[in-house]
């Protein structure tokens, strides 16, 4: 009996994403890096460290929405506990905190609810989402890190711009570690 073919790249795919800051607020970045080396990453010159990992999340879901399982790895439980958590119940509530003040971020968390409406509305499945622990060797997250930190120095700059190797750059070689930042801690 003859093997099964392999499945196609667009069947199942994982992404790393992460954010930056320089500062807390300040310049800020953004990553994704998935599994065959492609990236994509973007500078803000105002933001926070939570807006870069949001934008990341919405941009690994974005970029992808092709892909049937898409596994997104992250090392921020704030944006994993936003995405499948809090962003409907803050829609639901009118887009005020229980203190009756607006919430944080709110055109991002829209633009993640009409993400992940699209891909159920096309019948594709909710993306999944695994915490991993940042600056702990974890490749791909380290790899995102190195972009996210990369951009948040061309915000520091005043840049506000996206690169991608979905148009034209090259793609990372996600089989050998990224630069170490200062962050990361050496793998065991």
């Amino acid at each position: 009996m003859p093997e099964p073919a392999a499945p196609h790249p667009t069947d199942r795919y994982i992404v790393a994403t992460d954010g930056a800051c320089k500062g807390n607020p300040g310049p800020a970045g953004w990553a994704w890096v998935g599994e065959d080396g492609n990236w994509a990453a973007g500078s803000l010159p105002e933001g926070t460290n939570n807006i870069g990992e949001l934008l990341g999340l919405l941009y690994a879901i974005t970029d992808h929405a092709d892909v049937t399982e898409l596994i997104i790895q992250a090392d921020s439980k704030y944006a994993i506990d936003t995405y499948s958590s809090w962003m409907d119940g803050h829609r639901r509530r009118g887009w005020v905190t229980s203190a009756k003040k607006p919430v944080a971020n709110r055109d991002i968390l829209e633009r993640l609810i009409a993400a992940r409406d699209a891909r159920r509305a096309s019948g594709m499945p909710d993306v999944v989402l695994e915490h991993v622990r940042g600056h702990s060797g974890h490749r791909l997250n380290s790899w995102a890190d190195e972009r996210a930190v990369r951009a948040s120095e061309h915000a520091a700059k005043g840049e506000a711009l996206v690169w991608t190797s979905l148009r034209g750059l090259d793609r990372l070689d996600v089989a050998t570690d990224p630069p170490r930042s200062a962050a990361d801690r050496a793998r065991r």
